[in-house]
């Protein structure tokens, strides 16, 4: 009779094979050069920011942004989502101190409508002033205010999507990876995402996977008109692979990761990462307790499974875990040279993953009790007490 420790190993193996081989060759992804687009004319281009409380980071995007070497016009739309920080005046002295011809105009936000998170309530005040001012242009970029882009970025992107025909075009931005827990927690974040939603699937036209990253995404205006708009997803917490799925369904669309795409907020506290998890993982599971059990359950069986049976198995079992283990850290490698990491961080992969989990499992825990997530002064993804729905931002 075949041992319960070899069986588990045998799990361990099919697991990482599956994963290394058959889920789209998720965790090969690096950044694809843009294609050069010659061209005598570039279509018009307006720019969507929502902005919360960003002072200290909104100067800096938008003087990027308005600093673009791209051939066509920009008009660039910072929404002050009722910020108390001086947020609007830090944008609008960048936009003084600009000398280029792309222009930008800050609006206020207005009370929030009934049905709608709270950044998809800004983008969608942003999106009626863009039409307003830039009424023909081709596409939108949605970014967000802690975005720097590099000053060919735009350019870059319009040229992906010309090139290919594509309806969205999505850059995940690099994250930094400064601090202990950052250099420990957030190549990982790039790694399960890419897990979640393979980018070679997402850009797949044949294939129904969609996703996007919400940092960057340049989208075809006409298909956001034929999809209803924003308010199609207003009431979306995970809005970016909503709004992805949504315009997919018009045509074909583009996931990738970024090289000139940077994000300037860092998660420098452990808390920080467990907070950026607990506020919407529970979210991604459909607030369903059944998909926690199954998420836990195939997380720990994935990644502290194969140490553990490397460190306490015996015979062929250990040898199979230790297979499994050197499979997972080969899978990891692309994702720590992407941001410049030592491949050793591979062996903290399991705690890291125990780490997310602990995670997801509070994010579960917060929507029961009613506490939701803190981001950004907000509680949401939170359960209504009276009527047992998840609600979106207060």
């Amino acid at each position: 009779m075949l041992s319960l420790s070899f069986i588990l190993s045998i799990v361990a193996v099919g697991i990482w094979t599956y994963l290394l081989l058959f889920r789209g060759f998720f965790w090969r992804e690096a950044p694809k050069p843009a294609p050069e687009l010659a061209r005598d004319s570039w279509p018009a281009l307006a720019v969507v920011t929502p902005a919360r409380n960003e002072a200290d980071v909104v100067g800096q995007s938008m003087a990027a942004l308005l600093e673009q070497d791209y051939p066509g016009t920009i008009h660039i739309v910072l929404v002050d989502d009722d910020s108390t920080d001086g947020t609007a005046e830090a944008a609008e002295r960048a936009s003084a101190k600009s000398k280029t011809r792309h222009q930008l105009t800050v609006v206020k936000n207005t009370a929030l409508a009934p049905g709608w998170t709270g950044k998809l309530w800004a983008v969608n005040r942003g999106l009626i002033e863009a039409e307003r001012l830039a009424p023909n242009t081709k596409y939108v970029l949605l970014t967000d205010a802690d975005i720097l882009h590099e000053r060919t970025s735009l350019r870059h992107l319009v040229s992906r999507a010309e090139q290919g025909g594509l309806k969205l075009v999505s850059l995940m931005a690099r994250l930094k990876t400064e601090t202990l827990a950052e250099r420990a927690l957030i190549p990982a974040y790039i790694f399960y995402f890419q897990k979640l939603y393979p980018f070679a699937w997402v850009s797949d036209p044949a294939n129904r996977m969609a996703g996007a990253a919400g940092g960057c995404m340049l989208v075809d205006r006409a298909s956001l008109g034929e999809i209803g708009g924003i308010a199609a997803i207003r009431n979306q917490l995970i809005d970016d692979c909503a709004l992805g799925k949504a315009i997919k369904a018009k045509g074909p669309i583009s996931l990738g990761l970024a090289d000139g795409v940077t994000s300037l907020r860092g998660y420098p506290r452990w808390a920080d990462v467990w907070m950026l998890v607990a506020r919407s993982a529970f979210t991604q599971l459909g607030f369903s307790a059944a998909m926690l059990v199954v998420a836990t359950v195939m997380m720990l069986a994935t990644y502290v499974l194969p140490p553990a049976l490397t460190l306490f198995a015996e015979g062929p079992a250990r040898l199979l875990g230790a297979i499994a283990f050197l499979m997972m850290a080969f899978a990891y490698q692309p994702t720590l040279r992407y941001h410049r990491l030592s491949a050793l961080w591979a062996l903290a992969l399991p705690l890291v993953a125990a780490f997310y989990t602990a995670a997801t499992i509070d994010s579960a825990l917060r929507y029961w009790s009613g506490r939701g997530g803190q981001w950004k002064g907000r509680m949401q993804a939170s359960r209504n007490p009276s009527s047992g729905r998840a609600e979106g931002e207060a």
